[in-house]
């Protein structure tokens, strides 16, 4: 395990403070963005009970959205990197809708979460920015019950780069109960010290004090606390029970790579099965990535979005037959194909209710 530097001084956290102070004012104005034109790409914003505000995000829907109205969609969340979250959509819109209609994954729905500039994807030390609630308790729930989804683990993917390939492995890895998929591309930061920039980072030493006050409350233990080093520690048993599907990727001349080799021999200690791959001649370019993992990529999603469950019952695979799985089969009640008909007679009935309550509690 890397060894974190020695304690940084108390000049450079009262800068970050100060500089932090800034940031703070404008948080609330970011939970929203401009509108995002391109072909599939819808603009929606909800009620957000964690940040008390109207949060936007975009959706792509595939053509089979509309033209199949009672067909349910697997889900794949695309968390952007720092910077402007937008500007990737329309590109990255393209390329996944291009592969489904080439038949190379599903139909899915692609949503881009709005993470703002620098969340990290993390809930603030300070409150003020509940990144992780805000996606995982609102925004989750929110595209399952207004959308056409699966809304089980088992239908859905969570993906990213750079600061969203470190979302990804802290949300995939924190709650493996709602993915099947978490695939960490360019990931960062996954160092054990926030300060301990990579030689050739291009982030100003300013900027960083800024991130790490405004995220972390300049407190190494909070940024060891919520990094997904430490979620994938705690829950690697969990991992391992639901067989979710987990992967790294990162360029050969990407300054993060070292840091995702650290991460990759974590999750082998860790018996957390797993595949990594390091792309030649690639930097810190997210296209390039996507492109150069070629048919690796959409095998990996396809793969993912194919793992059952280790129990029928176990309907949502949180890896326990519990009340959400009895509500499922009690919402389905007298509906045919789907996941609550656990005996596959066409309806969801005693027989099913029956199974579910004969399964009751962790799967072995």
């Amino acid at each position: 395990m890397p060894s974190p530097r020695p304690a940084h001084s108390a000049l450079h956290l009262i800068a970050a403070a100060a500089l932090a102070l800034s940031a703070a004012h404008g948080a609330a104005a970011q939970w929203t963005t401009a509108p995002v034109s391109a072909l599939g790409v819808q603009y929606r914003t909800f009620a957000s009970v964690n940040a008390g505000a109207t949060v936007s995000f975009h959706i792509y829907l595939p053509p089979q959205y509309a033209a199949e109205p009672t067909r349910r969609f697997p889900v794949l969340y695309w968390l952007h990197g720092s910077g402007n979250g937008t500007l990737g959509i329309p590109w990255l819109a393209n390329y996944f809708g291009s592969a489904m209609a080439q038949g190379r994954i599903p139909p899915m729905i692609v949503v881009f979460p709005n993470g703002m500039t620098y969340s990290m994807w993390c809930d603030s030390k300070s409150g003020l920015v509940p990144m992780e609630s805000v996606v995982l308790e609102d925004l989750i729930p929110h595209v399952d019950a207004t959308l056409r989804t699966v809304a089980r683990r088992g239908g859905r993917i969570v993906d990213g780069f750079s600061m969203g390939g470190q979302g990804a492995g802290r949300f995939g890895f924190h709650r493996p109960d709602l993915f099947a998929g978490i695939s960490m591309l360019g990931a960062g930061p996954i160092q054990l010290d926030f300060l301990d920039a990579p030689d050739s980072s291009t982030t100003p030493p300013k900027l960083r004090l800024q991130i790490y006050e405004s995220v972390w409350g300049s407190d190494p233990a909070y940024y060891l606390a919520q990094h997904p080093w430490t979620f994938a520690e705690r829950r690697a048993e969990a991992v391992q029970a639901a067989h979710a599907r987990v992967r790294i990727g990162v360029g050969s001349l990407d300054s993060l790579l070292a840091m995702n080799q650290d991460f990759d021999a974590h999750l082998d200690a860790l018996a957390i099965e797993h595949s990594f791959t390091v792309l030649p001649g690639l930097g810190h370019d997210p296209s390039a990535v996507l492109q150069a993992l070629g048919q690796a990529n959409w095998d990996f999603y396809n793969a993912a979005l194919a793992t059952p469950c280790a129990l029928a019952a176990d309907i949502d695979c949180s890896g326990a037959v519990d009340a959400a799985d009895l509500a499922r089969v009690l919402s389905d009640w007298g509906v045919g194909d789907g996941p609550a008909d656990l005996n596959a007679d066409g309806v969801v009935d005693a027989g099913d209710l029956a199974t579910v309550l004969g399964s009751w509690g962790p799967v072995a």
